[in-house]
């Protein structure tokens, strides 16, 4: 008897392991194909031609003359497509840009619970050459706001929703990003020859 609970003990036991490593393998697998889809998406669909100049014309964002280091994307997709547009400006210039952008009643926030190192959303910054700004924790703020809700006088002037994160990734300097969520069926200008 000893030996028949044995014998169905140790085929119980290899039937498990053989269940645990085909879900590992599974599991692995789509992790490789998340992951592979994942690079893909990050890579696919940027359209040239997106100047800083026309993303801020679509967005309704005035780039201040002061600014530099200005950096624009556009990615179409689907269901929607996504600008983005980044700026540098001296902190106090940008003090003063983000007080006239920002709704009246609402507060930028800190980052609180950045994003982990390697984190890429589908349109994400790194496309700038930037840092992605959710990964970012000392010196960002951050605020999501409509046009809807914007009573600022810069804010009257936006298009789309936004998102926006100031960083103070220098001293005496800010950069700005903004993404925002565009309906599908801009066309960026052609882009220019060598760009």
């Amino acid at each position: 008897m000893r030996r028949t609970v044995l014998a169905v003990g140790g085929a119980l036991l290899a039937v498990v392991a053989a269940v645990a490593a085909f879900a590992f393998a599974r599991t692995g697998s789509e992790a490789s194909q998340r992951s592979d889809r994942r690079g893909t998406e990050a890579a696919c669909c940027w359209k040239g031609g997106a100047t800083p100049e026309w993303m801020s014309g679509q967005l309704g964002v005035r780039i201040p003359a002061g600014a530099s280091q200005r950096r624009a994307g556009y990615k179409t997709g689907s269901r929607y497509d996504v600008g983005l547009l980044s700026f540098a400006l001296p902190r106090e210039e940008a003090d003063a840009f983000l007080a006239r952008l920002v709704p009246d009643d609402q507060d930028m926030i800190k980052n609180y619970h950045p994003e982990a190192k390697g984190y890429a959303p589908s349109a994400g910054f790194g496309h700038l050459g930037l840092p992605e700004p959710e990964t970012l924790a000392k010196g960002l703020r951050k605020i999501n706001f409509c046009p809807d809700a914007a009573t600022s006088p810069e804010g009257k002037r936006l298009r789309y929703c936004v998102e926006l994160y100031a960083h103070a990734f220098a001293p005496d300097r800010e950069r700005l990003y903004v993404r925002s969520t565009i309906e599908p069926g801009l066309t960026p200008p052609p882009a220019a020859s060598g760009a």
